[in-house]
């Protein structure tokens, strides 16, 4: 983690149900490019700070095509920032993975995704990466990109478990503003 990273302003987190959580996310262009490397830094802080392992640019109320990710802040820090991510293979195998989400404070369940997947990107000067990943690496991958496209992991549950879950989320934001 950079000393820009550490220094840079920490941005405000949506909660949902924020209608921008569910909006489908721009493509960054070359016209984006200073906006961008902007952005980054403070999403970077405001993970960190969280704490969180990934951040995509609709949980701060930005809909470009932008994610950061770091699966291990606590030990040697390992930071990705990701522009215009999108997954160009997926394994048929999956893995069951116990997710939460920064738009989704303090709630969690079981998500099954592909186990590995190999994700194509512009890094931050604009060069053309990939990644291939598993483990916890591939489903923050994944758990991030869907939040490019509107989609929040509640969605892989089933309807009961989801109502159950996002009703406990507005309860405890009930409670937290007559707390305030």
């Amino acid at each position: 983690m950079s000393d820009s990273q550490i220094e840079a302003p920490l941005l405000p987190i949506l909660i949902c149900p924020d209608p921008k959580l569910r909006r489908l996310a721009r493509p960054v262009t070359q016209a984006d490019a200073e906006a961008v490397r902007a952005l980054i830094p403070s999403m970077f802080a405001t993970m960190y700070k969280a704490p969180g392992i990934g951040l995509a640019a609709p949980q701060v109320g930005e809909l470009l095509r932008v994610i950061v990710v770091d699966v291990a802040p606590d030990k040697t820090p390992h930071p990705l920032a990701l522009i215009n991510p999108e997954i160009v293979a997926a394994s048929d195998e999956t893995a069951p993975h116990e997710e939460g989400c920064l738009s989704i404070p303090d709630q969690y369940a079981e998500v099954i995704r592909p186990a590995w997947v190999k994700v194509k990107y512009q890094d931050e000067q604009g060069a053309t990466q990939t990644v291939e990943a598993d483990g916890l690496l591939s489903a923050c991958l994944q758990h991030e990109i869907d939040h490019l496209n509107g989609k929040l992991f509640v969605d892989y549950l089933t309807p009961l478990k989801r109502n159950i879950l996002l009703r406990k989320l507005a309860k405890a934001q009930k409670e937290k503003q007559a707390r305030q």
